[in-house]
């Protein structure tokens, strides 16, 4: 029987598309060997392997064609980034804080490796950072196990280069702060999932995740003023021993936090370093600030008409409210016009203002400049003051002068910046905004009274307790009121211990509608030093630490030094009264 008479084998109709060739072929190589042409025979099969690998190349390039052509993974689709992937962040002018870099998980697979103990030997000492009880845990393990997360490449290629049988590496997300402790309590950290968990990684957590491969998400801040602003403070804290200091730069027409400093610092690439310097104390912890809350009342009782800078207080004897007795750190020997209270910073005037106003008045002035509630910014750290219950003439009084009320640094802030914008409160924001955006805001004091309170605040750094600041800064015509309170115990105010804070606005001079920056600085506990005499209040510690910040930021945002203009006293002014 010749090959051609062998029956093809009886196959389902679908099939015979692909068994009748191959049988062909078959038949073919039979008859070839048949009639004794072996060279027929290797061509024919030769043939027929060729013809298979190109079906399959072509097979192949035709899915890989389709795949790329129609399945919608181009880099137009960023549907296709990666699980908690988020977008840069970098400050106002582009310099970037956070970015998603790339890392590595180290694994140990036991079953490819067959010296334990060469990998403890060697891997650990190579890598101090992992834990020895993991190590062992994974070297007696039955199975593959994780080691380490967070490796940086070049991390991964010195592990790599070991030539340890069984180690194996994966690719994993994860939040590099450039920028390490520098503005670290304000741009927060995420979890391992790439979730925020703080600061703007939480304020602007959507964001951040919906422009993850599109765009850059730009703060408000000035890397240069966050700098000098977080130097300074640091320099404080430690000079004068305190347990906390903080400070804020903003820019008063548009609401900008240009700088945000909490100290100790905090470096959100090593979060379990010191748990403490998480806190940002800016947003998080509320104080009694003391006397810088006069701008406050001062704002208050000038705007609502019950007196003006001459209207003269008795300052010459303590004010006795039922049990209460309030004094002056220096007791005066005269009557203070209201200017003088201020520059004096007398409690016993401001409580008499705050009792002439009366109760219902100063709050409903202390609620428009927003200290009755958590300061309106994106960072949810913004915590809720503590105010009082019910308005006895007691608690006017010490409202007055920054005591029995307790608010956040930033609640100061937004409110102070209201005072001096013209008298129009604006939210404070972390957000760059456009150019020339300036936000709508509500009228909380005319401009009349905002013009008298900015030329209050340099007479106080010219004539008064805030000399400090002045004298850092010369040529840049700041303003400011000190503030120094004792800090509330367990309900009793504690003796030796206090918060001193300095509140600054700088050019106090120019049109009203012209560009202006508030810095405010506070110290939790400062210690005097040799060179504060023994003192270490508002005046001695937080006054001279704004005029340092101001002497380095005010180049960098545009602000020219001018000459010294000698400031004059009110002419008006009650000497003996």
């Amino acid at each position: 029987m010749s090959p051609s008479d062998i029956p093809l084998p009886r196959f389902p109709p679908a099939w015979r598309w692909v068994t009748e060739p191959i049988w062909r072929i078959e038949r073919a190589f039979g008859r070839a060997k048949a009639e004794d042409r072996a060279e027929d025979d290797t061509r024919l099969r030769i043939f027929f392997v060729l013809a298979i690998f190109t079906a399959a190349f072509l097979t192949l390039a035709a899915g890989a064609a389709r795949t790329a052509l129609f399945s919608g993974a181009d880099h137009g689709d960023l549907e296709g980034a990666p699980p908690g992937a988020r977008a840069d962040l970098t400050d106002r002018n582009g310099q970037l804080l956070a970015a998603d870099l790339p890392h590595f998980g180290l694994y140990y697979d036991p079953h490819e490796n067959w010296n334990p103990d060469e990998v403890r030997r060697v891997l650990g000492p190579a890598l101090p950072a992992l834990s020895t009880d993991r190590l062992d845990r994974a070297l007696k393990a039955d199975r593959r196990q994780y080691l380490i997360g967070g490796l940086t490449p070049a991390e991964k290629d010195r592990i790599d280069d070991l030539g340890l049988p069984g180690l194996s590496f994966q690719p994993e997300p994860k939040r590099a702060y450039l920028m390490g402790p520098t503005a670290g309590q304000l741009i927060g950290f995420v979890d391992r999932g790439g979730v925020g968990i703080s600061g703007a990684e939480l304020a602007l957590d959507k964001t951040i995740r919906a422009d993850a491969g599109k765009a850059t998400v730009p703060l408000s801040i000035d890397l240069r003023v966050q700098a000098a602003l977080q130097d300074e403070v640091e320099k404080a804290g430690t000079n004068f021993r305190a347990l906390d200091a903080i400070g804020i730069v903003t820019d008063v027409k548009t609401g900008e936090i240009l700088g945000m400093a909490s100290w100790p610092d905090f470096d959100p690439n090593n979060i379990g370093a010191n748990p403490a310097a998480n806190i940002n104390h800016v947003t998080s912890t509320v104080f009694e600030p003391g006397s810088v809350f006069k701008v406050f009342t001062l704002a208050m009782g000038i705007d609502s008409g019950i007196a003006n800078i001459n209207t003269v207080f008795d300052t010459t004897t303590p004010l006795q409210i039922g049990n209460q007795k309030i004094r002056d750190d220096e007791k005066s020997q005269v009557n203070l016009p209201l200017w003088q209270v201020f520059t004096h910073s007398s409690n016993i005037g401001a409580a008499r203002l705050g009792l002439l106003a009366g109760g219902d008045r100063l709050q409903t002035y202390f609620k428009s400049f927003g200290l009755y509630n958590a300061a309106p910014s994106e960072l949810r750290e913004s915590a809720r003051p503590l105010v009082p219950a019910k308005l006895s003439d007691n608690t006017v009084a010490s409202m007055s002068f920054g005591q029995a009320i307790s608010v956040t640094p930033l609640s100061v802030a937004t409110g102070m910046n209201a005072i001096f914008n013209d008298g129009v409160y604006i939210p404070l924001t972390i957000r760059k905004l456009a150019p020339g955006e300036i936000p709508k805001g509500r009228r909380v004091v005319s401009e009349a009274t905002s013009r008298t309170m900015l030329d209050l605040m340099r007479l106080n750094a010219t004539l008064g307790t805030g000399r400090g600041a002045d004298a850092a800064a010369p040529g840049y015509s700041v303003g400011g009121k000190t503030g120094t309170a004792q800090k509330a115990i367990n309900g009793h105010y504690a003796v030796g211990k206090r918060v001193s804070s300095f509140a600054a606005v700088f050019p106090t001079d120019g049109p009203m509608d012209a560009q202006r920056y508030f810095v405010f600085i506070l110290l939790d506990e400062p210690n005097p030093t040799k060179d504060t005499g023994g003192f270490a209040m508002g005046a001695q510690t937080a006054a001279p630490t704004a005029g340092r910040v101001i002497e380095r930021i005010a180049p960098i945002l545009g602000v020219k030094r001018e000459a010294v203009v000698p400031v004059v006293a009110p002419p008006n002014a009650a000497s003996d009264q």
